[in-house]
């Protein structure tokens, strides 16, 4: 049987029973819609079960979604999603040619893929930034781009947070656009059409229509995705229960069932707060060893072709100023050309040719890393304008 012949039986058997299980624990309600295949459906992202709900908008159509190469290494899981969907693998912080043209293939054959176009989960409840490059692929394949958008997927099941809290969330079209239509257009605007088509503010949202998210500790582990506290200005001293996202200096702040804070200052939501971080972390000042802050109790492993990890060794991170230090290896941060995040504490980065994997058992926030790269990555930029 081939992948889509089975795919096509997997979906005939589960839908019902999904779409069921989605309704009744995350409150969620598809709009099913019929398109013409091949297709490219290019989505945001905002929880880790979005290809299940964005698939249940198309009960007739299989889909090969483009999944983290971190799928392609759980064992029995992973044969099993392989044999069924047949995934296209996407490696994090690495580059993204060989997704491109297994991309280009698949719609060629006739199959319809679906696209995360964040590469990421939302951690703030906004849509985050869109790989250009999704553009170029959209007018180069040959199919048909649907856009599609998911809605109150944040605050049903933050990427931060602990359990799903049931409310109202909805997945559904935006846009139909046919090959000869993209054909005629240039990729800015067709850029400009899918940020426009995917764009979905969790806060803006709560504010026009104000939705009840239950949950019985809707602030826990907070502390993955803030890591600067206002009151005090110091990294690493959060930390959340129930309700409650506090610092040890005394800052406590309440989570509602509606996602906003109480009191509202300095931040109405988790989503003013990590722009604030963000910001200040520019302004942050090393200690007398030149360390920026760090976790402990870490993992460190290497991933090889073929989805293979090799482990590397278990300690400490720490983060200076110019260089990355991991359970005793050393990065310098001008040779660390991509890093991201997936789930919501595994950090993925490439080193020259090689990709390395920086995880812990415990709960630590991961984001400042990564906020950090990109800050330095920007100064290194900036640099070489200012010396042109």
């Amino acid at each position: 049987m081939e992948p889509m012949k089975r795919y096509r039986f997997l979906l005939k058997l589960l839908y019902k029973p999904a779409r069921f299980f989605f309704r009744l624990v995350y409150g969620y309600t598809p709009q099913v819609r019929p398109v013409e295949g091949p297709c490219l459906i290019v989505s945001n992202h905002v929880t880790t079960l979005d290809p299940v709900m964005l698939a249940l908008s198309f009960p007739d159509t299989p889909i090969s979604f483009v999944s983290s190469e971190h799928l392609f290494r759980k064992g029995l899981l992973s044969k099993l999603l392989k044999w069924f969907l047949s995934p296209i693998s996407r490696k994090k912080a690495a580059s993204a040619a060989d997704t491109v043209m297994a991309i280009i293939r698949s719609v060629r054959q006739g199959i319809t893929v679906g696209l995360f176009a964040e590469g990421e989960c939302t951690w703030d409840g906004q849509t985050g930034w869109v790989f250009p490059a999704t553009a170029k692929l959209a007018r180069t394949c040959g199919a048909t781009l649907v856009t599609y958008r998911l809605e109150g997927g944040h605050l049903t099941s933050p990427r931060w947070g602990k359990g799903i809290r049931k409310g109202k969330m909805t997945g559904h079209i935006v846009g139909v656009y046919p090959p000869q239509e993209l054909k005629a257009m240039k990729p800015d605007a067709i850029y400009e059409l899918i940020n426009r088509d995917i764009r979905e503010d969790a806060w803006e949202r709560q504010l026009a229509e104000p939705v009840v998210y239950k949950s019985k500790a809707p602030a826990e582990h907070m502390e993955t995705l803030t890591y600067l506290c206002p009151e005090c200005g110091r990294v690493g001293t959060l930390h959340s229960k129930g309700a409650y996202i506090r610092c040890d200096c005394g800052f406590s702040r309440k989570f509602t069932e509606t996602g906003a804070f109480e009191p509202a200052e300095p931040f109405a939501n988790p989503g003013a707060w990590d722009a604030w971080q963000k910001e200040r972390l520019a302004a942050l000042e090393p200690d007398e060893n030149g360390l920026l802050f760090s976790d402990s109790d870490i993992l460190l492993h290497e991933v090889l072709p073929g989805h293979k990890t090799v482990f590397v060794g278990k300690g400490e991170l720490r983060q200076y100023a110019d260089e990355l230090v991991c359970c005793g290896e050393r990065f310098a941060m001008s040779e660390i050309e991509n890093m991201a995040i997936f789930t919501a504490k595994v950090i993925v980065f490439s080193c020259g040719e090689r990709y390395f994997e920086i995880k812990s058992k415990n709960i630590y926030n991961a984001r400042k890393y990564l906020d950090y790269h990109s800050l330095y990555l920007q100064r290194t930029a900036e640099k070489e304008s200012s010396s042109l």
